[in-house]
């Protein structure tokens, strides 16, 4: 049994806390509010009121939360410095590798992680969110155990910062691919397809895909970029400033996912 303090339990984080109770740790987690705090405890975690307690004695603290602003916010200094020495933090917010930079500099203490993850809640209840993880590798074996409870595969794709990297180009590759998906839809229409049957057909042929099988449940490109652009948009966006900062660009990547960003061109 591993000690883990959580902070972020919503989405996302509700059902990673629900799997690492089910998994045998002992979990305490931030819940602001007294609702949020009963619906904790209802999960079989311990809720307490304020970040400290919940990584007070802590050997994992797990942070889930969704932009980089929200774990500077949350993760300062004085934070920081109450989690106990040789602890892991990990850090599953899908944001600038700076972020984390940041945090081990700020930590010396601590062992720093970035596990950007991919996949949706569903996943996470099912134990099998995929997890890019970033750090030491030493830090990363010590936290398989706690990550395990609800990620699988859980893959050490090297050193801190890596995570985050390796989980912007996958959300660029998948944007650049509803986008192609969305040029498709637009050239059926031109065509004379309907969309349903394309969507219904595409699946069983040579160009299939993860991405085209959400879109074919989705109903069509417009209905998945709609659920799904915020998200993309706001990775899409930190990958761009990333690349940037790193003297590079997205390549020919770049005009298809502005079209899965819901802004392609229409034809006349």
């Amino acid at each position: 049994m591993t000690r883990v303090g959580f902070l972020g339990a919503g989405r996302m984080g509700a059902p990673m806390v629900s799997r690492l109770v089910q998994a045998g740790h002992d979990v305490r987690v931030l819940g602001r509010s007294a609702d949020k705090r009963a619906e904790l405890a209802g999960l079989g975690a311990t809720p307490v009121a304020d970040a400290a307690a919940a990584v007070d004695g802590a050997e994992i603290v797990v942070v889930c939360l969704f932009t980089d602003e929200q774990v500077r916010e949350v993760l300062g200094a004085d934070l920081l410095a109450a989690v106990p020495a040789g602890a892991a933090v990990v850090v599953h917010t899908t944001g600038s590798p700076h972020t984390v930079e940041r945090l081990r500099d700020l930590a010396p203490h601590l062992d720093i992680l970035d596990a950007p993850v991919s996949g949706g809640p569903h996943d996470i209840a099912a134990g099998q969110i995929t997890l890019f993880v970033g750090g030491p590798e030493e830090a990363v074996t010590r936290a398989r155990p706690v990550l395990a409870a609800y990620g699988d595969p859980v893959l050490h794709v090297g050193v801190l910062g890596v995570g985050q990297k390796v989980k912007l180009i996958n959300n660029t590759l998948f944007a650049a691919q509803i986008g192609l998906l969305a040029e498709a839809a637009q050239l059926a229409a031109d065509l004379g397809v309907d969309e349903s049957a394309l969507l219904e057909a595409l699946p069983h042929g040579s160009g299939a895909s993860r991405a085209l099988g959400n879109v074919a449940r989705a109903g069509s490109t417009a209905a998945f970029i709609a659920a799904v652009g915020e998200f993309i948009g706001k990775d899409v966006a930190v990958v761009r400033q990333t690349v940037a900062e790193l003297g590079t660009g997205l390549g020919a990547l770049d005009a298809v996912v502005d079209a899965g960003l819901g802004t392609a061109r229409t034809r006349n």
